[in-house]
């Protein structure tokens, strides 16, 4: 789950972390009484959307004066953001945040992560503060440091922490606050279950202090269950509609930007089918993984959402039943098939548990099903039917 950059910065603060002081603005109606509250002269403007490269997109705003402030808010909010994250069709800004401008002295990188192929916690640093972090990797690789830290109950010892912030070549106060900002990231991780924070620019301001000037936080969505603080930051306005209909039956959906839609049990195999799928020349629809032991319900609504896109030209369905009754995803596919009136070509495969009695409900039910006998079949199939 992703949150907007004030949101990471008020857990910043929690933690006793440095960010120059802001406002939000959730409406058109707030922006002028708002910023007549504010008494500084220069601001920064900046949309709230889930995406990066909010700037080249015209997404931040360096303003002089209160009336420039106001001019430009009005002007921001309900604006489509189009970045190399959003896609081509871009986010609408529904939220802006509006943040002292700081006189920038330097310009740093750090983020801390989960890094699943060690099962460890990463630290990535950098003097390449405000620049992609992949590009650096790309073109400057020898400004980057990696720390990798295994799970402790107190966190980075000194030299680790050392190893981390010896590349910003820091003061003797600014790297106590380097220390403090280190730990506290750490903590963010354990205490909040965060998977990626992300500083960038942290800054080294003109009086010399150490302030983080972006942030980006993202959560372990299978342990927000247990951090409803995190949960009530959800901002149901950056997320697709079909992904917010599908997490509230527990379906594991994303939207694609092909032709056929793919209803799969386990991921590995949903990954498998999307593959198979580019092979044969055509693009899945979306990933979808209705999970190792779903109802008829879950099944009629998977199949539900998938249809509800309108580039699915057909449907490929591949279950390998374990946990998963074949004759309950039959089942629940005729339903949902009958309910919406199927109109586009539907190949099923199923392996496994009661697959034969899965068989015999899609043959009974008088729907025009193609039927595979593995998955290379399959494929070629539902190509073949969509041409």
């Amino acid at each position: 789950m992703n949150i907007h950059e004030h949101q990471a910065k008020e857990i910043l603060r929690e933690y006793g972390v440095s960010v120059s002081p802001g406002i939000v603005i959730k409406s058109k109606n707030e922006i002028k009484k708002k910023i007549s509250e504010l008494r500084k002269d220069k601001y920064v403007l900046k949309a709230q959307i889930h995406a990066g490269g909010r700037g080249k997109a015209g997404g931040v705003k360096l303003t002089r004066d209160l009336a420039q402030l106001e001019k430009e808010s009005n002007k921001m909010m309900g604006k489509i953001l189009i970045t190399h994250q959003t896609g081509p069709a871009g986010k609408e800004v529904k939220r802006l945040y509006i943040e002292e401008a700081s006189d920038i002295k330097k310009e740093l990188y750090l983020s801390c992560l989960i890094d699943r192929e060690s099962s460890k916690i990463a630290f990535i640093s950098s003097t390449e503060g405000g620049m992609d972090i992949e590009k650096v990797a790309i073109e400057k690789p020898k400004k980057i440091i990696t720390t990798k830290i295994d799970l402790k109950s107190d966190g980075p010892n000194i030299q680790e922490i050392e190893n981390i912030i010896s590349i910003f070549n820091l003061s003797d106060l600014q790297k106590k606050d380097a220390i403090h900002l280190v730990k506290s990231l750490y903590k963010i991780v354990i205490e909040k279950d965060a998977t990626l924070i992300e500083i960038n620019p942290l800054i080294i301001n003109t009086n010399e202090e150490l302030i983080c000037l972006d942030a980006k936080m993202n959560f372990d969505d299978n342990a927000i269950f247990r951090r409803p603080e995190i949960f009530d930051l959800r901002d149901l306005n950056e997320e697709d509609p079909a992904e917010i209909e599908a997490s509230k039956y527990d379906l594991a959906y994303i939207k694609l930007n092909g032709s056929i839609g793919c209803m799969v049990n386990g991921a590995g195999l949903a990954m498998a089918t999307m593959d198979i799928i580019k092979l044969y020349g055509k693009e899945p629809a979306n990933f979808l993984d209705v999970g190792g032991g779903a109802s008829k319900e879950k099944v009629t609504a998977a199949f539900k959402l998938i249809l509800a896109d309108n580039n699915v030209k057909g449907i490929l369905i591949n279950i390998f039943g374990g946990i998963m009754r074949c004759d309950v995803l039959a089942q629940g596919v005729v339903d949902a098939a009958n309910q919406v009136n199927l109109s586009v070509p539907l190949v099923v495969r199923l392996a496994g548990t009661n697959f034969k009695e899965g068989k015999e409900i899609l043959e009974r039910s008088n729907l025009k099903i193609l039927s595979a006998s593995d998955l290379n079949d399959a494929a070629q199939k539902i190509v073949k039917a969509i041409n």
